[in-house]
């Protein structure tokens, strides 16, 4: 069974030093770097925009894991991609149907990935159980979207497990974001999830190497204790 990857969410980074912080996690072994962009509307925050994404591709080689909470994506996603992001996540509850094809198509076309990111309080859209093939990954929100270091929600873990089972036909990454720390991310994984985003538990527990790295090693120890 391969492995759970690991994000570290730059929003509970220390800003002042975001390439020493990115520096420290990459040398940890994080998988890729999570960027969650909010624009004050969609979700009551007002966060990053494309010049800092722009600023951290040039100090990393992970790949840039954008998560779009914002109203409109169809508007900014592209000066995402141009500035380095390698997957563009939006939210079900801003892009209809329609949209989501056509941001698959034209960003697929430019070899970058698309996800799909649901609310806490959002259900799987019916749609999405015959169409995973537009999606690379599917984001479940274990927050309520804005502010890092909230509790994680575990009356999403039912929605984790649904997405899981979409997933099993393969190719399709099953994220976690929100509240994901060394206590609950074994939890998370049995459910299902393959990405974990994680901030606080990371960021701002003093020692970055020592806690990403007993968060990977609570993760490699729940793969082998899973069924495959």
């Amino acid at each position: 069974m391969s492995g759970v990857k690991i994000a570290p969410s730059i929003l509970a980074a220390d800003h002042a030093d975001l390439k020493g912080e990115i520096g420290r996690v990459e040398e940890a072994g994080a998988d890729m770097i999570h960027v969650d962009v909010t624009d004050g509307h969609f979700a009551p925050n007002i966060s990053l925009g494309p010049d800092t994404v722009r600023a951290i591709r040039k100090v990393t080689r992970l790949p840039l894991d954008i998560h779009l909470m914002i109203t409109n994506p169809e508007k900014f996603y592209e000066p995402f991609l141009s500035a380095g992001g390698d997957i563009i996540t939006v939210h079900a509850e801003a892009a209809g149907r329609s949209l989501l094809h056509r941001l698959s198509k034209e960003i697929h076309q430019k070899d970058k990935k698309l996800g799909l990111a649901l609310k806490p309080s959002t259900s799987i859209p019916s749609w999405l159980r015959g169409e995973t093939n537009p999606f690379d990954v599917v984001l479940v929100l274990s927050v309520n979207p804005g502010f890092p270091g909230q509790a994680f929600m575990p009356s999403v873990l039912p929605k984790v497990r649904k997405v899981a089972k979409l997933a099993d036909s393969g190719g399709l990454d099953v994220e976690v974001d929100g509240g994901v720390d060394q206590e609950n991310a074994s939890t998370i994984v049995e459910a299902g999830a393959t990405v974990l985003v994680a901030g606080a538990s990371i960021f701002r527990k003093g020692d970055v190497k020592s806690a990403l790295q007993n968060m990977r090693a609570v993760t490699q120890r729940t793969r082998r204790e899973v069924p495959a």
